[in-house]
């Protein structure tokens, strides 16, 4: 149908179809519905990159970062929606989760696998430079700041700090797409290392879209139905409430992750720095908002605050990036350096 894969077509369908269910109400059914999430989060990953390949570079990861962002903002509000106040702390823990995952897990194994290929890789310094402190500013402002501020007690934000902040991160997301598709294109991009789409028809690109959104809509049901289950097994395995935010963003980035780890073994390390950092940014640019219109209409505690091993953790991420990534050039020692990072946020994660 359009030249597209079947299978992208008749997965999230049967997604949809299981979310009729309800919640998983036996280890089969649970099984086939995990199943199901992970066809249509692959489904979702290749129409986006279809539409991509009919926009153009820098649009291919644009587009599949916004998507991924997408399918996380959707699932933690509906999180949220069903819980109320039990998942105050949701939003924080994915956040925190997606920075690292990002930032230290993916740039990580792309650097290392890179490495491992071509010894050296090269990527345009500048476009990773404006991502870096974007995502510094963002980073810290939601996850860092309501810990010091003096009008509400705790790691919380009033009603108008936190309308404050999720302007803010729309402002800065905005112009970071302006930068990459519009004005500072080239600073995205690296000469040798153009991430190349096969060429993609119109009407091929339409269906991709449309399709797209039934993928998300597939997504986010089926992770919501799944939803009790993480909690569940999370708890039974006597680890923290913060380890389901690290599942739930290590879930849906993992199709991107292994785009990025694609793109890193054909020596297109700037794709991979683009997906990484772009979902970084995105994470935060779209689903601060999100979670802050729904806790005002709700009036719930969103608590975004990191704690002391929090603010540790990502005040070294961020410190280590612009040293690794500040050079345009990298090899074997700066990815040990980045996972070493996410292996010690994984640890005292599940060992606080």
């Amino acid at each position: 149908m359009f030249g597209l894969a079947r299978w992208t077509i008749v997965v999230p369908v049967l997604g949809l179809a299981a979310t009729l269910v309800g919640k998983p109400g036996s280890a089969a059914i649970a099984v086939i519905m995990v199943l199901l999430l992970g066809g249509a989060i692959l489904a979702a990953v290749y129409h986006a990159e279809k539409v991509a390949g009919y926009l153009g570079e820098p649009f291919d990861t644009l587009v599949l970062a916004l998507a991924v962002t997408v399918i996380e903002t959707s699932l933690i509000v509906s999180i949220m929606l069903s819980e109320g106040s039990g998942a105050q702390a949701l939003a924080r823990d994915t956040l925190i989760s997606a920075i690292m995952i990002t930032i230290n897990g993916i740039v990580g194994l792309s650097l290392l696998i890179g490495a491992h290929r071509y010894y050296e890789q090269a990527y345009t310094q500048s476009g990773v430079s404006y991502g870096l402190a974007m995502l510094a500013t963002l980073s810290v402002l939601t996850l860092v700041l309501p810990n010091f501020t003096t009008s509400e007690r705790g790691p919380f934000y009033t009603p108008s700090q936190l309308g404050f902040v999720a302007v803010i991160s729309l402002i800065v997301y905005a112009t970071f797409v302006v930068a990459q598709t519009i004005r500072h294109r080239d600073d995205f991009m690296h000469g040798g290392n153009a991430h190349d789409h096969a060429p993609v028809a119109a009407g091929t690109a339409r269906a991709a879209g449309l399709l797209l959104v039934l993928a998300l809509i597939a997504v986010v049901l089926l992770a919501k139905a799944l939803s009790s289950l993480i909690e569940a097994g999370v708890a039974q395995a006597g680890a923290p409430t913060a380890v389901v935010g690290i599942v739930i963003s290590g879930l849906v980035l993992a199709p991107e992750g292994f785009a990025a780890l694609r793109a890193a073994r054909s020596n297109q390390l700037q794709t991979s720095l683009n997906l990484a950092i772009g979902s970084a940014l995105a994470t935060i640019g779209l689903t601060i908002p999100a979670v802050a219109l729904t806790a005002l209409v709700l009036g719930l505690d969103l608590e975004l605050g990191l704690s002391m091993r929090g603010i540790v953790l990502l005040g070294l991420t961020l410190l280590v990036a612009m040293m690794t990534l500040g050079t345009g050039r990298t090899t074997m020692v700066q990815g040990v350096i980045h996972l070493v990072i996410f292996a010690t946020f994984l640890f005292t994660s599940l060992v606080p």
